[in-house]
């Protein structure tokens, strides 16, 4: 077999078969995005790796209902964001009968949050992105939940607005429209930074 992204369908039919080892490579394959995506949208480290570890297990157990009309990281991406949704709900519930300052930081993006490793960077190079990154994570912070997700799944997972539309159970349309007023909305706040300097 290739090492490709293509190729999942051929593990995913192994792994169908009962093959574990099979699993393994796609688990290899895409548990850094899972984690990375999930890990964005609740800012939690520990919890991020507890909801990514779910999210794998859920898709084992439902791998034999896949059927290959969609590709496998859209699938894996739809179970993430079930996943996520389902614990922010129950937190939400546990959280009624107590005040938790945690709970109101909920919607900030964790400024170490990386999706790809780092590279070589000087200290200079270091620190210009840190604070890049920062800005653009203070930003995303503003946005509803639905406005952010997209943006991760479009502009830093990469995926198409079909596969999008299918992770957020949503039409294309809403996709483009979540889209367009999530990255107006990111270019006043980031030319709003720029602007107070």
């Amino acid at each position: 077999m290739t090492d490709g992204p293509d190729d999942d369908l051929a593990w995913v039919s192994r792994a169908q078969q009962g093959d574990a080892r099979a699993y393994d490579v796609l688990v290899t394959r895409h548990r850094a995005k899972i984690h990375a995506m999930i890990r964005n949208l609740i800012h939690n480290e520990t919890d991020a790796w507890d909801l990514s570890q779910e999210v794998f297990i859920k898709a084992w157990s439902a791998l034999p209902r896949f059927e290959s009309k969609a590709r496998f990281s859209t699938w894996l991406y739809r179970i993430a964001h079930n996943t996520v949704y389902d614990w922010t709900r129950k937190r939400r519930i546990e959280a009624v009968d107590e005040l938790d300052d945690g709970l109101l930081d909920r919607e900030r993006i964790d400024p170490a949050s990386l999706t790809t490793p780092s590279g070589g960077e000087t200290p200079d190079q270091q620190l210009s992105n840190s604070e890049l990154r920062r800005k653009i994570s203070a930003a995303l912070a503003k946005l509803s939940p639905e406005h952010r997700e997209a943006v991760l799944l479009k502009d830093v997972q990469g995926l198409a607005y079909k596969e999008i539309a299918e992770v957020m159970s949503c039409s294309i349309g809403t996709v483009m429209s979540r889209l367009f007023y999530a990255r107006q909305k990111l270019q006043t706040l980031l030319k709003d930074e720029y602007d107070t300097r």
